[in-house]
């Protein structure tokens, strides 16, 4: 039996390459980036799953240092929610442009509300890493 569709959004902060400029905070503080509701409320309990993916590009300081950037997808609204995903992708410091970061992952077990709320934060290991786009995030709810 095919999944059933629930409900799906997307987040998009930039279209494109180099459009936004936004400093990271200090050290190890997680920003929030993109936050959607979904209706799962029609799913079936313990078979409902919600999928995510999303891409963003941030840029390392003018004095290049090594760098840890981490992106984690939270069940809520807060970063001390349930964390369902978390990345970590050390920034090539030869890189004196852009560089992307893209994800996708699954939160199974899914709560059968009428507003799930999905959050997706970042943080560094180094002050003057900037955020320059594109960002765009995608979460989908189905149920079996």
């Amino acid at each position: 039996m095919p999944a059933q569709f629930l409900d799906s959004k997307t987040s998009q902060n930039a279209s494109y390459a180099n459009s936004i400029s936004i400093p990271l905070s200090a050290l190890g503080a997680p920003d929030l980036i993109a936050q959607q509701t979904l209706d799962l409320s029609a799913g079936a309990s313990g078979l409902t799953r919600v999928e995510f993916s999303g891409v963003l590009a941030v840029q390392l300081p003018l004095l290049p240092v090594a760098t840890t950037v981490t992106v984690f997808v939270t069940r809520g609204l807060t970063p001390s929610d349930t964390i369902v995903f978390s990345a970590a992708r050390s920034l090539d410091l030869s890189i004196l442009g852009p560089q992307l970061i893209a994800f996708s992952g699954s939160d199974f077990n899914a709560p059968n509300t009428t507003a799930a709320a999905y959050s997706v934060f970042v943080s560094t290991t180094a002050l003057g890493v900037t955020r320059v786009g594109p960002e765009s995030f995608n979460f989908t709810g189905t149920s079996d």
